[in-house]
């Protein structure tokens, strides 16, 4: 019923606007004139709408890239860090530590000789293998949120490298001071 009541209505507003329609035929040539009139605009407007909607759409393409791009990077958290990124005095702990090692390793290495090598060898890889660990400690500070459980592993790592490269620089020179005293005795 209420379908009715609309199709009612519109039929009496068409027959209240009877006669009230414009049905004149358009003028002769508007048509053309018309067309005429769109192929004259001036087109240096049309080129910079152009030029200004290239622009426009360059620089939001660029505007995106950058927001996307400083978020993108300041969402990623590195995955791994090391001891110089806890503290000014853990970079300075670090730093002993790494020298210290580095220079051992200097050492025993100049003092390798036929009777040493195994024992150096056997050492390097240890030393190896405390680094993987590390590696390992690093990204367990990131994910530990700079725990000291991690921390103190980290620096226990670098103490157990010390640890071995001095026990083999002491090995190497009791070979040393063997082989001296077994020359001389042998002389």
């Amino acid at each position: 019923m209420h379908n009715m009541e609309k199709k009612d209505d519109i039929s009496q507003l068409f027959e209240r606007l009877e006669g009230s329609f414009d049905v004149h035929e358009t003028p002769e040539g508007h048509q053309k004139r018309f067309l005429e009139k769109l192929q004259h605009q001036p087109k240096a407007h049309s080129k910079k709408t152009h030029i200004l909607w290239k622009v426009a759409s360059v620089a939001a393409a660029v505007a995106l890239l950058l927001y996307l791009g400083s978020v993108g990077m300041a969402e990623q958290t590195p995955k791994e860090a090391d001891l110089a990124s806890v503290s000014p005095e853990m970079e300075q702990t670090q730093s002993f530590f790494t020298t210290t090692i580095n220079r051992e390793i200097q050492v025993l290495m100049k003092s390798e000789s036929p009777e040493n090598t195994k024992i150096i060898e056997g050492a390097l890889t240890e030393i190896e293998k405390l680094e993987t660990e590390y590696q390992q400690l690093k990204k367990d500070l990131v994910l530990s949120g700079n725990n000291k459980r991690v921390i103190h592993a980290m620096i226990t790592n670098f103490q157990n490298r010390i640890a071995i490269l001095e026990q083999v620089s002491a090995t190497i020179e009791s070979i040393t001071i063997f082989k001296q005293n077994t020359d001389e005795t042998l002389l």
